[in-house]
């Protein structure tokens, strides 16, 4: 039974998707109730499998038991697992803080509406992370980004629709990029299967190195835009600043790393590291994950619309992940795939504040927020927290992804990127340290000088406290997430 634990999560995630619009009476409400309770038992669950793949190991899941040359299988191994169970775990986090929030972003009539399309977004994003095809990945990979676009523009406003629109439009090349790149892989290597089509590859890419060098551009390329690495990022800014908060929160801390896990599958489960660093590959991921470090961080710092340099900030976040990456060794790797999830827990807390600031005070312009640590002080501590570690303060774990990226570029002997690193974190420092010290060291605006905790919706209260908290928890104490990455970075480089 727990072998189908994976199975069964995705399962329920569609089945109580579809039943969402059969609801008649408080579909609203019972939506919210019934997402958040499912997230919850799929977080358990998760949790019982990736305990049981500790203990026994990985293995392969054959849907139908057919053959892996043409059914549907699933590699089920530590990592897969773990970052399903942190997929699930974020969602839910921020799920809780939506049952209260959502009232405020959308109208009541499209609530169950934006449930479904949520619980269709995880199901995706969870077949994304286990599956070991490449033509169904990419099924995932539409799924997604449909859902994506719909939960953007479900706030029925027209800046919402201009950004699903142009979300759609360079999603839409994205995905015909990828799928041209599978169409050129299996023409080579007669497979779409990940393990059949990688030892296919490994014994005739000598043949077709042009071939697969075009594949694989055409496949980094749309991953890339869906990614949001820079300069592919211009549909990033719009959307996750004009989204509802929560979709803000799923979308960039947890939909453009499926991306990223997906060029990861690409390299290391289809190609293999020998052939990537033989094709020069990874030269022109560096280049690219550097200017998207600065520049991301450059563009932030010209926006007074609070989501709107959050946004930009994921930008320069996605190159601290593929800097790792470019590096193709042990430590980048793992320290790129801990970044994943640093990144994840901050982004979310950051947009969790920016949400309760816009929900308490109705502010999103940074010049209005002085001293609104005083009227907010749970908000801007859980906002601290995040905005530390994204400049790398030392307790946080934004201080352990760059400790470890730092360690890494060195040990590659790529001092030139360490520079990157420290130019970069000072540029965070520019746009973050501002905010917080006027939030906390300003007069506040309403002449209010008492310091109180607002009055939030508990659920959002026990949203921002639980997310800050697990900033510190990561930043404390890394080996928890090390761990499995140790793993992760195993399986790739076997």
């Amino acid at each position: 039974m727990i072998k189908h634990i994976p199975i069964l999560v995705q399962i329920a995630l569609l089945a109580t998707a579809v039943l969402f619009p059969l609801i008649k009476k408080n579909k609203a409400t019972k939506s919210k109730l019934i997402t958040v309770a499912l997230l919850a038992v799929s977080v358990s669950l998760l949790l019982v499998s990736l305990m049981d793949v500790q203990q026994n190991g990985a293995f392969v899941y054959n849907f139908g038991n057919y053959e892996s040359f043409i059914g549907i299988q699933y590699s089920i191994n530590a990592f897969s697992t773990f970052m399903a169970f942190f997929v699930i775990t974020l969602a839910l986090i921020i799920m809780i803080f939506s049952t209260k929030d959502i009232d405020h972003e959308i109208e009541q009539s499209s609530i169950s509406q934006y449930y479904t399309l949520v619980l269709i977004l995880l199901f995706s994003m969870v077949g994304m992370i286990y599956t070991n095809d490449l033509f169904n990945m990419y099924v995932f990979m539409e799924i997604l980004s449909l859902t994506s676009c719909a939960i953007i523009s479900i706030k029925r406003k027209k800046e919402n629709y201009l950004a699903a629109l142009r979300y759609l439009v360079l999603n839409t090349i994205g995905s015909l990029s990828v799928l041209f790149g599978i169409a050129l892989l299996y023409m080579v290597s007669g497979h779409l299967n990940m393990t059949m089509m990688s030892e296919s590859i490994s014994l005739i890419w000598q043949l077709y190195p042009t071939n697969i060098l075009i594949a694989s551009g055409f496949m980094l390329t749309g991953f890339a835009i869906k990614a949001a690495v820079f300069p592919l990022h211009i549909w990033l800014p719009d959307a996750h600043s004009n989204a509802p908060t929560p979709s803000s929160a799923l979308l960039s801390s947890l939909v453009v790393k499926i991306y990223v896990f997906a060029v990861y599958k690409l390299l290391f489960d289809v190609l293999g590291r020998d052939i990537v660093v033989a094709l020069g590959i990874p030269t022109v991921i560096t280049v690219f994950a550097a200017a998207g470090m600065l520049f991301g961080s450059i563009f932030a710092m010209g926006q007074k619309d609070i989501k709107r340099m959050l946004a930009y900030s994921s930008v320069a976040q996605i190159g601290y992940i593929f800097l790792g990456l470019s590096l193709m060794t042990e430590a980048g790797l793992a320290a790129g795939l801990f970044h994943v999830v640093s990144h994840g827990l901050m982004k979310t807390a950051l947009f969790l504040s920016a949400g309760s600031i816009i929900y308490y005070r109705n502010k999103r312009d940074i010049r209005d927020l002085d001293g609104i640590g005083i009227e907010m002080p749970v908000t801007m501590v859980v906002f601290a927290i995040a905005a530390l570690g994204m400049i790398g303060i030392p307790g946080t774990n934004g201080f352990m992804s760059k400790l470890y990226l730092s360690f890494a570029v060195l040990g590659a002997g790529q001092p030139l990127l360490l520079a990157v690193i420290l130019l970069s974190s000072y540029l965070n420092a520019v746009y973050y340290l501002p905010i917080v010290i006027s939030a906390f060291l300003k007069e506040p605006k309403s002449k209010n000088t008492t310091m109180q905790v607002e009055v939030l919706p508990l659920p959002m209260l026990f949203s921002l406290v639980t997310i800050g908290f697990l900033c510190l928890l990561t930043g404390f104490y890394p080996t928890l997430v090390m761990n499995f990455i140790t793993q992760a970075v195993n399986i790739f480089l076997s």
